[in-house]
């Protein structure tokens, strides 16, 4: 414990990304435990502010709308919660998209331009990485085992980011992906994998749960996570940018914080699909 606290104190930016670690886990767990419109009110938040992140993302290279992003990103949170069934999910997104290309006729008219490809792709775009997969976390929070899901869901991703950290730090010699990522290693790959693995097994044990399906949840989140995270490093590449925001002290912006969690959420809705 001592070592620890010395750790801490000698590395200020440690300690903040450990205080605000916490303060995530708390509010997110929490948000789940306790359902309904908190939880809906939580991901609304988060998703949102991610949304808002990934639009500044675009704007670095394409002139695109806001306003018709992020308005579209609400509805869709909000019918989510108001337990809006796929199909209407998906004539909703269809409709937006319509709306959008409307919206161009009128700038082209009046203006001599349009933007109609920039902001059709940049609306689909947002709704399909971020929104969606916020808003099948807010379905799956309303079935029966819904909440044991999520919480597997979101701590196998937790502990395979901190392990990927850690062993690759101490322990990578083998690039994983130099282009992309440089500091990301084979080692620390397989050492997030590992520690998702066993997250899910230890949650299995703790809930008195069948521990095959969460054993291979946690494979599932230790590796199709870190594959969402090189996933948006080329986003955060391509636009040029560090971090996606700084909102989060120590960690950057919300999609920096839960880019794992978007690729997992959307595999583990799929599957609650298929077996329920």
């Amino acid at each position: 414990m001592a070592k620890l606290k010395d750790l801490l104190s000698s590395s200020p930016d440690l300690s903040l990304r450990t205080f605000s670690s916490v303060f995530i886990v708390v509010a997110v767990i929490g948000g789940i435990t306790v359902g309904g419109t908190v939880w809906n009110t939580i991901v609304f938040l988060i998703a949102m502010m991610s949304l808002w992140e990934f639009y500044k993302l675009l704007a670095t290279k394409h002139d695109i709308s806001p306003w018709l992003i992020m308005a579209s990103g609400a509805f869709i949170l909000i019918g989510a919660a108001l337990n809006m069934t796929l199909t209407a999910i998906l004539c909703t997104i269809s409709s937006i998209l319509f709306v959008t290309l409307f919206l161009e006729v009128v700038r082209r008219q009046v203006s001599g331009e349009s933007f109609a490809l920039q902001n059709m792709g940049a609306t689909i775009a947002g709704i399909a990485y971020v929104i969606l997969p916020w808003s099948f976390m807010i379905i799956i929070r309303t079935r029966e085992l819904g909440a044991l899901f999520l919480i597997t869901l979101f701590f196998c991703t937790w502990s395979c980011d901190v392990a990927a950290y850690f062993v690759g730090s101490n322990l990578g010699k083998n690039l994983l992906c130099s282009k992309v990522s440089p500091k990301k290693t084979w080692e620390g790959f397989f050492g997030g994998a590992a520690a998702s693995f066993l997250c899910g097994g230890v949650l299995a044990l703790f809930f008195s749960f069948p521990p095959l399906p969460l054993l291979l949840m946690g494979l599932l989140c230790g590796v199709a996570g870190q594959l969402g995270d090189l996933g948006e490093s080329v986003l955060k590449r391509e636009a040029g940018v560090k971090d996606t925001g700084s909102i989060i002290p120590g960690h950057g912006g919300l999609l920096d914080r839960f880019d794992s969690i978007l690729v997992n959420a959307t595999l583990a809705f799929a599957i609650f699909e298929i077996i329920g």
